[in-house]
């Protein structure tokens, strides 16, 4: 495994610890982390406004264009010459994403990273779920609210990150045939899950080898 570069990428439900996960796996196998920071990339690759990413980051709002086609979306070239519309988004931050991954070892939160980059070699998806209750605990110191309001908070967001990825990747949201390893990260707490994954993480590749 020390020759070889190590892509991760994270699917996780909202209040799960995924982003907390993904720092201490960075730490560990000196990754660089991209979350909302492919957001930025992929706007400066693109030369449309960043806002325009981070009003659509991971949600499906559909343009009236020629691409609201369901299948999955891969770029080809092609799309580039038409008007804008979500789809181009989506297209521009895949490009992101693998040029990101071309470079260094790095963890990908969210955004399809999986199917983007489904053809890589030394990829490992994860998926990370956890209790209700502890979700919602989470949410609830993030945003200073009430259990209401952090539960809300909860399903919608995961009902947009499931539609995004359904509707892009022709996959499910959270289907455990999708990822190499799904785990509750409410069994272990944060810090035993992420040694759970270092330990597959560290067994798969050197299977491989």
């Amino acid at each position: 495994m020390e020759n070889k570069k190590l892509i991760i990428t994270i699917g996780r439900e909202q209040g799960s610890g995924g982003r907390k996960i993904a720092n201490l796996l960075a730490e560990h196998f000196t990754c660089e982390v991209y979350d909302k920071e492919i957001l930025n990339l992929a706007a400066q690759e693109s030369g449309f406004s960043p806002r325009f990413f981070e009003q659509n980051d991971e949600k499906k709002k559909f343009f009236k264009s020629l691409f609201h086609l369901h299948i999955p979306y891969v770029s080809d070239g092609n799309f580039y010459n038409n008007d804008f519309s979500q789809e181009n988004l989506f297209l521009f931050q895949s490009d992101a994403i693998r040029k990101a991954a071309s470079k260094n070892n790095c963890i990908f939160v969210g955004r399809c990273a999986d199917y983007v980059l489904r053809d890589y070699p030394n990829v490992v998806n994860i998926f990370i779920t956890a209790g209700i209750s502890d979700r919602v605990a989470r949410m609830m110191k993030r945003l200073g609210c009430n259990e209401k309001k952090a539960l809300d908070a909860i399903n919608e967001s995961d009902e947009s990150r499931a539609s995004y990825y359904n509707y892009y990747t022709g996959k499910k949201w959270g289907q455990c045939s999708s990822y190499d390893l799904c785990v509750n990260s409410s069994l272990l707490g944060i810090e035993g899950t992420t040694q759970q994954i270092i330990d597959f993480i560290e067994k798969k590749l050197n299977t491989e080898q």
